[in-house]
């Protein structure tokens, strides 16, 4: 996955280190991380989301914006936009860049926004109170700051087709995180009794959309027809939900035994056993074991059952319609670097 990240950052015309990230994202991480310092020595979780805009050590948190410029360059000037040519540098328009931004932009203000602790749920060894209280403060402002950052360049594009497509994915990430917390710990404990079709849907609003309407966005700004939009947009939307459910697949497909991961159930593999095992069995399965977030006994459970094995062949049939999406593109570098990414989503041990 490094690899792929690396070799694609080059085509687009940047490399994979911090400081040519911040290029891209002027200073508005670097304001937040300087803020968030205040809550050094404590356990507030918006901590370790900085540590990560600084070292993100596995490439995750630069795909979004990257998608973006590598689907620019691979779809090229549109016939319609030949005369603005010179405004291309590495074959990407200043404002499709100006939008790989904005994306990142609104992905961290979001990620910034989960990091809001409920304080009634706390416990003693969580931390003092008043540090958790601070922590929230600053989650809230700083993932506030962000996005009006990103709001602003928007406006700056003077494109109101793309400030649809993006201001429809910025209510679809509120959505699907409502979603997400919609539950009180004791129903999430067994989770809903929910289809994997409901899971797709609720997954595209929160970690698919803004990358699939960006994708779409980007076309738009060099003025590419429809159908060429709508590929952007499928291929963005289904290496999304590939990368998704990678991302759930990683406590079951480890190498090592001993390497135990804290999974949720409502990943996909724990959504799929669900719905091949019963909602009866699954619950009782569930009391049996004394759920918590980390053991090693359920997991092999449900890698026993057809989970995981269910999930693998839809992160591989995600992976496929993102490549199907990508035959509309002419063949290129930045295509090949795409299609590299599907792969690397779609590998498993």
């Amino acid at each position: 996955w490094s690899q792929v990240v690396s070799e694609a950052e080059k085509i687009v015309g940047y490399t994979t280190s911090f400081k040519s990230l911040r290029c891209l994202l002027s200073d508005e991480l670097s304001n937040v991380a300087m803020q968030v310092r205040k809550l050094m020595g404590t356990k507030h979780p918006l901590l370790d989301t900085a540590r990560n805009f600084m070292d993100d050590s596995r490439n995750n948190l630069q795909m979004q914006g990257l998608i973006v410029l590598l689907i620019s360059k691979a779809a090229g000037p549109s016939t319609e936009e030949l005369s603005f040519q010179h405004n291309m540098v590495s074959g990407i328009y200043s404002s499709q860049r100006s939008l790989a931004k904005i994306t990142e932009l609104i992905h961290r203000a979001f990620l910034v926004h989960r990091d809001i602790v409920n304080i009634s749920e706390l416990k003693s060894c969580d931390g003092p109170l008043k540090d958790m209280q601070t922590g929230n403060k600053m989650a809230v402002l700083s993932g506030d700051f962000l996005l009006a950052n990103a709001c602003s360049g928007l406006g700056q594009l003077q494109n109101s087709k793309v400030l649809e497509l993006i201001s429809s994915a910025i209510c679809d990430l509120v959505q699907g995180i409502y979603y997400e917390n919609s539950k009180s710990p004791e129903e999430s404990c067994l989770t809903d009794d929910i289809s994997i079709s409901t899971w797709k849907e609720q997954v595209f609003l929160s970690h698919s959309a803004l990358l699939a309407k960006s994708c779409q966005a980007a076309m738009e700004l060099a003025k590419h027809s429809s159908e060429i939009q709508d590929m952007a947009f499928q291929y963005g939307k289904h290496v999304s939900m590939s990368h998704k459910l990678h991302s759930d697949l990683q406590p079951f497909v480890k190498e090592s035994s001993s390497d135990t991961m804290a999974f949720s159930l409502n990943s996909a593999p724990a959504v799929l056993h669900q719905e091949f095992l019963g909602r009866e069995a699954w619950i009782k399965q569930i009391r049996e074991v004394n759920y918590c977030l980390e053991f090693p006994s359920f997991a092999i459970s449900i890698k026993a059952g057809k989970g995981v094995t269910s999930a693998i062949e839809l992160c591989r049939c995600h992976g496929n319609s993102a490549l199907a999406a990508l035959e509309s593109f002419p063949p290129s570098e930045a295509r090949a670097a795409l299609a590299n990414i599907v792969y690397a989503v779609t590998r498993f041990p």
